[in-house]
């Protein structure tokens, strides 16, 4: 488990986390969604104990990350920007990992290298950067890790290479109960893959939600009657935003989708549909209703 209290990062006259609070459980898949200079990349290398916080703390199973090598042994992080050591092939960087991690699987590393189908004795500075994404990809689970986290996780990968990207980190997640964070601009990135969404803003976590509760207990309505109505005919329904046109109201609700369905049942209507939202549409209605201008966040 991942424990951040009262978490702040400053760089000279910036903050880049501000008093962060969150608990990672153990075997999940942690989405942390953000604009430029959320904080996202900052909170990775601050849980990989790259950077000690400023004030607050970050816990792994009950210990400090910074300085601890124990832990660290356990972590394994993708960064944003990618380095490999000047000149080196994967054989290389095998080696340089293996003498970093003593759980360094070289059985899966070369497994791993013919699933992503990558050259081992050719220079990586010949990769493209989606091959270079996936190189660093391959040698982070070749370490087994316990915690594994990926800053802007697709970025440079094609359709296929995602996919592929995912797959594996699905396999460690079910066989390994490995924690996975992964940063991203994306939601719809995210959407089919984490277990839990956070979004960061100006250094703090602003909105945490399991993902799948999430996505069921917002949904649209359209309704409509022979009759003249207002809003007020749906008292006792968590209405979040609404609109009508004449005799037909569209409207988003918070609640229990069989509930709301059996009461607008009842009032007889002569249309009554309801749709799912997408994940992206989700968090619009719920960052709304705390009164944040979600698109302007992610901007």
């Amino acid at each position: 488990m991942i424990i951040a209290k009262d978490v702040t990062m400053v760089f000279d006259d910036f903050t880049a986390l501000n008093n962060l609070n969150c608990t990672i459980s153990k075997g999940c898949i942690y989405g942390l969604v953000g604009s430029n200079g959320a904080g996202k990349s900052t909170f990775l290398r601050l849980i990989s104990g790259i950077y000690r916080p400023k004030s607050g703390e970050i816990t792994i199973d009950g210990e400090k990350v910074f300085d601890n090598p124990k832990i660290k042994s356990k972590v394994a992080f993708v960064p944003d920007e990618l380095y490999f050591l000047p000149g080196s092939n994967m054989n290389a960087m095998a080696n340089l990992y293996a003498a970093a991690y003593k759980d360094f699987n070289s059985e899966r590393f070369y497994k791993l290298m013919s699933t992503f189908d990558l050259p081992s004795d050719k220079s990586i500075n010949t990769f493209s950067k989606g091959m270079k994404r996936q190189a660093s990809t391959i040698l982070a689970l070749s370490t087994m890790p316990d915690y594994l986290f990926f800053d802007e996780t697709f970025d440079g990968l094609d359709p296929v290479m995602r996919n592929l990207v995912k797959q594996v980190i699905y396999s460690d997640v079910a066989e390994r109960n490995t924690t996975v964070i992964i940063t991203s601009h994306s939601l719809r990135e995210l959407e089919d893959t984490c277990d839990q969404l956070a979004l960061l803003h100006k250094g703090g976590i602003v909105f945490e939600s399991d993902i799948q509760n999430l996505k069921t207990s917002l949904f649209k309505i359209q309704i409509g009657f022979s009759e003249q109505f207002t809003k007020e005919k749906f008292e006792g329904i968590d209405i979040l935003e609404y609109s009508q046109q004449s005799s037909v109201a569209t409207f988003i609700v918070r609640g229990n989708k069989e509930e709301v369905n059996k009461k607008l049942k009842s009032m007889n209507p002569l249309l009554l549909d309801i749709l799912n939202l997408n994940l992206e549409e989700v968090f619009v209605y719920e960052m709304e209703a705390l009164g944040y201008a979600f698109k302007d966040i992610l901007m």
